[in-house]
């Protein structure tokens, strides 16, 4: 390094010794200068020369490609680099921790039951390095272990929740029973004489409902009602159970929707459903091997170990109940019950209508029997990415001959059927055909209930319909989106968390619970979702 002064005392350079970079260069006016301020000048160089050394050291250094020996020590820590040293440490615990991974964990290990225990433990036992990471990795293991059993036991009591019956929709039913046999009011006729004509009308909107829920269904005729334009021209048609039809018609006669009309029966009213015309449900309700796999133990025969929870899961939903129940299958029955019809819009019990429904009337079929919302246009797992993949055992010779595993799924829960069409088509027979087929395979064609079947004898008789007339979900995903819920004409609490049961998602209950009549006696006393 070399201080330059010129002869005017006008500027003074620092540069280095190879004179090829000036580090510092100050000018001086050309006017006098002090003697104090020569001073001042000399004093700060002093504090700075010592700085400009070092780092004329540094450039020089570099640019012969030479590292100090500061930066040797310095440089890879600052950058997050180890040294050699521990990269053998490093290399040594890779070596343990992978021969430990393919040793046999020993029988009688005493594991600590958390991170500061196992940290105590070995203090006190003086552990090597291999057998840390054994006990660390039983550790591991039996954490795994532990949140997997009780991910399959806490979908077991939600599969059990789903299935049950809630105290209070219990202690409904029962009491509008005996108010059936009590409260003569509670017994008049549904719909009044002068009304009954209109229960055939074609003129009319006519819905279909089938549901052993007294609080569902008042809720789907509540919201469709408050929901139309013209509630005057709205005809409904529940259908129940034997065992439910009192409270049924109890409800619905002391608790009016007019304008509108409805119509409560049960399934052993209709003089078309014999044992001679519905075979093969007979066949599903009576054998053994299907009552058990329904009702017996869910858990018996699974390999847990070799099953995820989410494929758990939706074999669990396959084996709900309601689905070897006839009010389930009733639906491919309608032309025949109701022969006088040429429309109608069928319904299932948990959804909702929030927009009006009289231009589903309007809608051309284009000959088809089917108007549904297809479920293979969206990018959910649970609901709107389904195929006919998803529904069926393609490794099932007759599935793999009859059917295509990319073809498009179509919904249940709102659909507008053309019963005239509908009359001239051998749907119903190949419903049963395969019902039967399904029976003699043990199974092993479908599990999940009534829509497969459906899927197979609707095949070519199905009319897409806008999206927007259906959302399907709100029963399978804490997180669908309000805004779409709040946009859809009817929206469909499909899968396990209906929002009647303490497991549905709180968030998504109030679309349901605005059209539950909090004021009314039976509710109240019943402490309907308190």
């Amino acid at each position: 390094m070399q201080l330059h002064i010129s002869p005017s005392m006008r500027s003074i350079t620092i540069s280095s010794s190879n004179e090829f970079i000036d580090l510092m260069k100050i000018k001086v006016a050309a006017r006098h200068i002090s003697y104090r301020t020569l001073f001042h000048t000399i004093l700060i160089l002093a504090f700075l020369l010592p700085f400009v050394f070092i780092l004329t050291a540094v450039v020089t250094l570099e640019g012969v490609n030479k590292c100090s020996s500061i930066g040797r020590r310095l440089g890879p820590r600052l950058l997050g680099r180890i040294d050699d040293s521990e990269q053998r440490l490093v290399r040594d615990f890779y070596k343990i921790l992978n021969e430990v991974s393919t040793q046999e964990i020993p029988d009688g290990l005493k594991l600590p039951d958390s991170f500061s225990q196992l940290v105590s433990d070995m203090k006190n036992n003086h552990y090597d390095a291999k057998t840390f990471s054994l006990v660390l990795r039983a550790m591991i293991e039996k954490f795994e272990r532990d949140i997997r059993e009780s991910k399959f036991a806490e979908l077991m009591n939600k599969h059990f929740a789903a299935s049950s019956v809630p105290k209070g929709i219990h202690c409904l039913s029962l009491r509008l029973t005996d108010e059936y046999s009590s409260n003569a009011h509670a017994r008049r006729q549904l719909p009044s004489p002068e009304f009954l004509p209109l229960l055939s009308d074609n003129a009319y909107h006519h819905f279909v409902l089938a549901t052993d829920n007294i609080l569902a269904a008042s809720v789907v005729v509540s919201s469709a009602v408050q929901s139309s334009s013209k509630p005057e021209k709205i005809v409904f048609h529940v259908i129940t159970d034997k065992k439910t039809y009192a409270g049924m018609h109890s409800w619905f006669a002391l608790n009016s929707v007019a304008p509108a009309i409805v119509e409560v029966k049960s399934v052993h009213q209709f003089d078309w459903l014999t044992r001679e015309n519905v075979p093969v449900l007979e066949a599903v309700e009576s054998h053994n091997g299907i009552r058990n796999y329904y009702h017996g133990n869910h858990i018996a025969g699974a390999n847990l170990s070799e099953t995820t929870p989410r494929t758990f899961a939706s074999k669990l939903q396959s084996r709900s109940p309601k689905y070897i129940s006839l009010l389930n299958h009733l639906r491919i029955y309608l032309p025949e019950l109701f022969p006088n019809l040429d429309k109608v819009v069928f319904l299932d019990d948990d959804i909702v209508i929030q927009r009006d429904l009289s231009p589903l009337w309007d809608i051309d079929l284009n000959g088809k029997v089917n108007g549904a919302v297809e479920t293979c246009r969206g990018e959910d797992q649970w609901v709107m990415s389904k195929r006919l993949r998803n529904y069926f055992n393609f490794s099932h010779p007759l599935i793999a001959k009859h059917l295509d595993p990319e073809e498009c799924a179509w919904a249940y829960g709102m659909n507008i059927f053309d019963l005239r069409t509908w009359r001239k088509t051998n749907i119903r027979e190949t419903y049963h055909s395969w019902l039967k087929e399904n029976l003699k395979s043990n199974l092993t064609m479908w599990k999940l209930g009534t829509l497969p079947p459906a899927l197979i004898a609707f095949k070519g008789h199905v009319q897409a319909i806008d999206s927007s007339w259906h959302m399907l979900g709100l029963g399978y995903q804490s997180k669908t989106n309000l805004e779409n819920v709040k946009k859809a004409a009817v929206i469909h609490y499909n899968g396990q968390s209906k929002p009647w049961l303490e497991i549905g998602f709180e968030h998504l209950r109030p679309f349901w619970t605005k059209y539950v009549n909090y004021t009314n006696d039976f509710i109240k006393n019943c402490h309907i979702l308190e």
